[in-house]
């Protein structure tokens, strides 16, 4: 299992590892001294206190007390947690829209940051690197899809480098994202960003736009595909809700 710490970091490093651990997919744990904000179907504020708040990968958000078995209060799975600096505090913010709640997490103080790779029942031990996945689509790249043909890795673009760009077999554009282990919506929101990206460079939604800004029907659509040996529910939601494929691939090969 990969472990992360931090104890007693600043609210910048604090943060910069959330959105590292939230783009990994991993199991998170934030101790410190916090506010507590609800609101959706009711509104709740829990004032300065020491707390434990638990961030999974499926979304779930607990905050729990020194006292009881049961969180004070929580978020179910599906719901999409984020972070970010603000008026000298670490806020950490867990948000569905069905129905709309939102929990506010503001941290005075952070005494200690966890984040775990865990897999469920899975194997928790990761063999390879981004890197080792990289080579197995190059040499297989039908492992991707059939026909499809990488061109480029590494390529440049506005949202920062592609890990791999090719075409399928119809000649469209493809992104494909490449990480070395189970992963959530940010993923899928760094996905989302090459291909936004690569499609404001290309013109319109493909190749050939022009100068309209409008891409003819028989234009190429730039497509997007994440690869990674598994997705949680919410990153699997996110994926549908911009048409993007999931190749379930692991860096090195099964033996």
């Amino acid at each position: 299992m990969t472990v992360t710490s931090l104890h007693d970091p600043s609210h910048r490093e604090a943060l910069w590892e959330l959105e590292d651990a939230f783009g990994r997919g991993d199991l998170i744990t934030v101790f410190g001294r916090c506010t507590v904000t609800y609101e959706g179907r009711a509104a709740s504020d829990l004032g300065a206190g020491d707390r434990l708040l638990v961030l999974k990968p499926d979304g779930t958000a607990l905050v729990h007390t020194d006292e009881g078995r049961k969180p004070v209060n929580w978020q179910p799975p599906g719901s999409e947690h984020r972070a970010a600096v603000r008026d000298g505090r670490l806020r950490v913010r867990s948000t569905r829209t069905t129905p709309d709640e939102t929990l506010t997490v503001r941290f005075e103080e952070v005494h200690q940051l966890s984040a775990m790779a865990v897999t469920g029942g899975r194997d928790l031990t990761l063999h390879g690197s981004e890197e080792d996945l990289r080579t197995r689509i190059l040499e297989r790249p039908e492992l991707i899809e059939p026909g499809f043909e990488p061109r480029e890795t590494e390529r440049a673009s506005s949202a920062g480098p592609m890990d791999i760009f090719g075409v399928d077999g119809d000649g469209n554009p493809v992104v494909v994202e490449l990480k070395r282990r189970r992963v959530g919506p940010d993923a899928v929101g760094q996905l989302a960003r090459y291909v936004r990206a690569l499609r404001e460079e290309l013109g319109a939604d493909g190749v050939g736009a022009g100068d309209t800004g409008k891409a003819a029907e028989s234009d190429p659509i730039v497509r997007g595909v994440l690869v990674s040996p598994s997705v949680t529910d919410r990153a699997a939601e996110r994926l549908a809700d911009h048409g993007f494929g999931h190749v379930a691939l692991k860096p090195t090969a099964e033996e």
